[in-house]
C-alpha cells in the first residue's frame, strides 16, 4: 500500500511520535535526555514551532506541537535527528542509523481531542509501569503543565490556556483529567491516527482537512459505495 503524504497545516497541532531503530535504545543515561531537550528548544525556536507537550522515553520520544510556517515540523525533526544521531554516534563510538525511518504524525482537531493527546502523551511513562504517577517522571511535559515548573520549551496552547483564568487554576484543572482514564476506544483511535499519518477529531473536521488539501485522512471505506449522504439520511 502507498504510504500517504505528510500533512502538515500552519497552526493546526499535531501529534508526533519518532522511535529509535528497531525499538532500540535512543537515549542511555540523563545526559542524553537533556540533550535532546536542548536542541529541541533551539531547533524549535528557529523552526518556528510551537511545542506543547512532550515525553522522552528511552526508545521514543512523543511530541505535541503546531507549526506556524509551512514544513516547518518537517525542519525542525531533520536539524534535531541530525544533530542528535551525530552526538549519540560521537559518545558511544557508533556509526549509522538511530532512529526508525521518518518520525510518524498526524493532525488533531483542537476541540474534545488535544487535551487528551496531552494526557495520552503524558501517561506513557505510567502505562509502561516506569512510575506511578505522570508527576514521577523527569523527562516529560506534565510537571510544567500540571504543577507549574518552568520551562523554555513549553509554549501553551489556546486550548490549554482555556482551562483557567490563570496559572494556578489552569495547573488545576489540567490535574483533574487526569483523574479518569483515557476511553479504551480513544487510545486504539490516537494509535492508529498516528501510525497511519490520518487525522484525528470529529467526522467534520476530517471533511474539512480533506476538502482543503486533497488528501484522505481517515481509513479507506472498504466495498462499493453505498451512495451519497443524503440517500442514506433517515
Amino acid at each position: 500500500m502507498a504510504r500517504l503524504s505528510r500533512i502538515q497545516l500552519i497552526d493546526i497541532p499535531q501529534h508526533i511520535i519518532q522511535r529509535g531503530n528497531n525499538r532500540s535504545l535512543c537515549f542511555a543515561d540523563e545526559q542524553d535526555f537533556a540533550a535532546y531537550a536542548h536542541w529541541l528548544t533551539e531547533y524549535s525556536v528557529k523552526h518556528c514551532v510551537d511545542i506543547h507537550a512532550w515525553v522522552f522515553m528511552t526508545n521514543h520520544v512523543h511530541l505535541l506541537c503546531t507549526p506556524r510556517i509551512p514544513n516547518a515540523i518537517s525542519l525542525l525533526m531533520q536539524s534535531l535527528g541530525r544533530r542528535y544521531v551525530q552526538y549519540f554516534n560521537h559518545k558511544y563510538q557508533r556509526s549509522g542509523t538511530l532512529w526508525e525511518g521518518r518520525f510518524k504524525s498526524c493532525i488533531i482537531e483542537d476541540v474534545s481531542y488535544l487535551l487528551q493527546v496531552y494526557k495520552y502523551i503524558e501517561l506513557n511513562p505510567v502505562r509502561a509501569s516506569m512510575v506511578d504517577e505522570p508527576s514521577q517522571y523527569f523527562w516529560s511535559s506534565y510537571q510544567i503543565n500540571a504543577l507549574g515548573k518552568q520551562s523554555a520549551l513549553c509554549t501553551p496552547h489556546p486550548a490549554y490556556k482555556d482551562l483557567g483564568a490563570n496559572s494556578l487554576d489552569r495547573q488545576v484543572t489540567y490535574q483533574s483529567l487526569f483523574r479518569y482514564q483515557i476511553a479504551p476506544s480513544l487510545i486504539e483511535d490516537i494509535r492508529a491516527s498516528l501510525n497511519k499519518g490520518l487525522a484525528l477529531g470529529s467526522e467534520c473536521f476530517k471533511s474539512e482537512i480533506e476538502k482543503s488539501t486533497g488528501r484522505r485522512v481517515r481509513e479507506a471505506k472498504i466495498g462499493r459505495p453505498l451512495g451519497s449522504c443524503k440517500n442514506q439520511e433517515i
